[in-house]
Formats: structure tokens, sequence, C-alpha cells
């Protein structure tokens, strides 16, 4: 899969969230979100705010340079919403829904500019162009799940999944230097029934430690949408079920997911 496959599928992924939100009432915008403060009308800002950033990062990396500086400014003022998310909550809910229509169609246009060999500047190190774009699928799957969450929409599983898959497997280690804790030397293999009923495997195929079971609950752990004793997947092993207890597949500091049983 090449990177313009990953950006027709991110296409599709942020349609399939704008579908739930297109209908919603004045007042299902204000639902309060899985994320604390945060209101599904947070949620599409702060998609808007960072399609935005990465439609720049792609086409004007020395404005997007100067926009991180900016952006950790606010982050040791009060944790960035007030750059992020603040003017977007001055809008009416059909002015944000347009304004994240118009994010999502400069990052399309940009992301056509792209090949595989590209990096993007990012919040940190630079990113593949393949990568960049299924971090940015995954945002969209995920905060869109709390949206989902919120308000009862209706958004089936699709195998666009397996991007958010593999981007969970890969952050393993990452998970773990976050917390600046080592990774087990134990392999891991991963097993997973697609939405489509295909098999997607990950790991070397004969490791000790197994997890199986349904691809949307495992990246519904990996992005902490989800706590692994509230799915169907499988772990056997103590190595796998530490990895999926404190799984990040994005960046930012450590943040535990939900307590269990509250989904």
């Amino acid at each position: 899969m090449d990177v313009q496959d990953v950006a027709t599928d991110l296409i599709a992924e942020q349609q399939a969230l704008d579908e739930v939100v297109a209908g919603l009432d004045t007042e299902s915008w204000t639902a309060s979100t899985p994320s604390a403060g945060w209101a599904v009308a947070d949620q599409v800002a702060h998609l808007t705010y960072f399609d935005r950033a990465a439609a720049t990062a792609i086409t004007e990396p020395e404005a997007f340079r100067a926009s991180v500086e900016e952006l950790w400014a606010a982050a040791r003022r009060n944790g960035g919403d007030d750059l992020t998310l603040g003017p977007f909550r001055a809008l009416s809910s059909d002015d944000l829904l347009a304004a994240w229509r118009d994010g999502r169609t400069l990052l399309a246009k940009a992301a056509v500019t792209l090949t595989d060999d590209d990096r993007v500047e990012w919040y940190g190190p630079s990113m593949g162009a393949r990568s960049f774009l299924t971090a940015r699928l995954m945002e969209a799957w995920a905060h869109g799940q709390d949206v989902v969450d919120a308000v009862g929409g209706h958004r089936p599983a699709s195998d666009r999944l397996r991007h958010v898959a593999q981007l969970g497997f890969i952050t393993r280690r990452w998970s773990y230097a976050n917390r600046k804790m080592a990774v087990p030397d134990i392999e891991i293999d991963v097993a997973l029934t697609a939405p489509s009923g295909s098999r997607w495997t990950w790991g070397p195929g004969d490791a000790p430690e197994v997890i199986r079971g349904p691809a949307e609950d495992f990246c519904l752990v990996v992005t902490q949408r989800r706590h692994l004793d509230d799915t169907d997947l499988e772990v056997v092993g103590d190595a796998a079920r530490d990895w999926l207890l404190l799984a990040q597949a994005f960046a930012g500091p450590p943040s535990d997911g939900p307590d269990p049983g509250r989904f």
C-alpha cells in the first residue's frame, strides 16, 4: 500500500465521521464525550486544528515549525486548549463543521503531492509520508469513537482499521519508552479478525505470547478508548497483557485509558 492509498483511506475515514456529526442537532454538539472536559464540538475542533497543521507541515514546513513553538507555549500555559480549541469554540456547529471540511480539503490537496519517500515535519521527529497520514487516520478514527460514544452514532467498522492496528503493533516499544520503562524481551504475535472477516497478523508467527481477537477491539485498546477487560481479545502471556494495559499508539505524554467496566 503506497502513500496515496493511505490518503484515500484517510478521506474515507473522515467522511465516515462526517456522516455521524452532520445530522446532529445543536444540543448533541455540546454533549460530553469520554475525554474529560471535551464536548463533541471539541473533538471536531481538535481534528480541524491538526488537519490544518498537517496540511501546513506538508506545504509550508517553515510556517509549520513556527506554529510548533506557538503550540508549545500554549501547552505550558494551559495544556494548549486555548490555542487548538479556543477559536473553534466561538463557532456555531454549522460553521465548525464547515471549518473541519475546509481543513480536510486542504490536507487532501497537500497529501496528493506526497510520495512514499517523502518525510514530513511534525511535533517531534519528522515522519515518513505513509506514517504521517496513517497517524491522521488514527486520530480521525479515535476521536470519532469519542463522538460515537457520546451520541450513539452509526459508524460501522471497516478494514481501514488495518492502519490503526498496524500503528498499534509498531508502537509497542514507544508505549514503554514514553513511560521510561524497559520493553520486556519477549516477542508477541498479534492475530486479528478484520471487519471483513479476513485475518491480519503481526509478529514472528511462533512467539511465546499471543493476542487474538477482533481487530476493532485491538484498535480500541491501543488508542485508549477501551480497557482490555471490556473487549473480546484473548491474551496469552503476562508480557502481552502488560503491553495492552499501557499501550499508547499516539504521541504525547503518557496517558491511561478508561477504567475497566466504563463501557
